[in-house]
């Protein structure tokens, strides 16, 4: 598809989601309350859309092969720490999610990104029952390594596990090569 488009298009399935959570929720009423995070990538060529919202996170390594290649996190948090300003200075502000998939029609919308992809660039996606738990320098060790992406995948659940892991764990790494970016798989 056209890289214009992909926006777009990863927009209305988000929407697509929310909205057979507000059916599911018509149907079983006693799940009201029932929300999701969520994260999620479409691309087409060299061009990446990436959308999240609550606390599942993207992030990404350029050339993760490369010996000290940084760690970018490419999504923000959506909780109320986060989004308020001055929030260090306000006393117990909960850690709770100001925005999460949960059925509504108000301003559930995710954040955004476009990334323009380069062969070595590895993606992660993942879960708070990732991020809350593993360390970011554990997260970028296992993803700087020559590993294909389900090993480090198990190696990130695992270590999500070791360190006490109780929230759902759910990953996904992606490495991009030559070919995804031309079409070719």
């Amino acid at each position: 598809m056209p890289a214009a488009d992909l926006a777009d298009v990863l927009g209305r399935a988000i929407q697509d989601v929310n909205d057979k959570l507000r059916q599911r929720i018509r149907q079983e009423p006693e799940l009201a309350g029932m929300g999701t995070t969520m994260v999620a990538a479409l691309w087409s060529g060299d061009t990446a859309v990436l959308a999240n919202v609550g606390d599942s996170r993207a992030y990404l390594m350029r050339d993760f092969r490369a010996a000290h290649s940084p760690l970018v996190r490419v999504s923000e948090d959506h909780i109320y720490r986060h989004l308020v300003s001055d929030a260090g200075d306000v006393p117990d502000l909960p850690e709770k999610l100001a925005r999460f998939l949960d059925g509504r029609t108000d301003g559930r919308s995710p954040d955004v990104t476009v990334l323009q992809l380069r062969p070595g660039d590895r993606l992660l996606l993942c879960s708070d029952g990732l991020s809350s738990y593993v360390p970011a320098d554990l997260i970028r060790s296992a993803l700087n390594s020559a590993d294909s992406p389900p090993h480090v995948a198990d190696a990130l659940i695992a270590a999500a596990l070791d360190q006490g892991g109780h929230d759902n764990v759910t990953v996904m790494v992606i490495d991009i090569a030559d070919q995804a970016l031309d079409g070719r798989r």
